[in-house]
């Protein structure tokens, strides 16, 4: 079971479709569904339009509870892996802040991981947004 946790500065490029493949060959064959999520800046927040969103981590903190979420999802779910990635400082509307990856043998379990991982971040994760010029 794997799982990686990066927080970069700034907006993640985009994910490649098919760029699991390599990923997934380093599991002998295990795995039967990649399930990603790219949490993308939108230009209304609430009522009011923005220019972008500025994210703030507690990073020692962030790093080690995303880590601990993507193991609880591995051992609740029975994945095989967890990869996210969020972004810390300014991200411009359109842009990806935020990408999970979840590797497992079947779709049922991954879309049920991802859901519940989302959920779990927004409370547990000491990561903050506010709106930014």
């Amino acid at each position: 079971m794997s799982v990686t946790v990066t927080i970069v500065e700034g907006p993640l490029g985009r994910h490649e479709i098919g760029a699991g493949g390599d990923a997934c060959h380093a599991f002998g064959g295990a795995v039967g569904a990649e399930v990603v999520f790219d949490g993308i800046v939108r230009r209304m927040e609430g009522e009011a339009e923005i220019e972008a969103l500025e994210y703030e981590a507690y990073r020692p903190m962030a790093e080690n509870e995303l880590a601990n979420l993507a193991q609880r999802m591995i051992d609740t779910h029975g994945l095989i892996g967890v990869d996210v990635w969020h972004s810390e400082g300014r991200v411009p509307v359109d842009a990806v802040s935020f990408r999970l990856v979840i590797r497992s043998a079947h779709r049922k379990e991954a879309l049920a991981a991802m859901d519940e991982f989302i959920d779990a971040l927004k409370v547990d994760v000491p990561l903050w947004k506010r709106v930014g010029g």
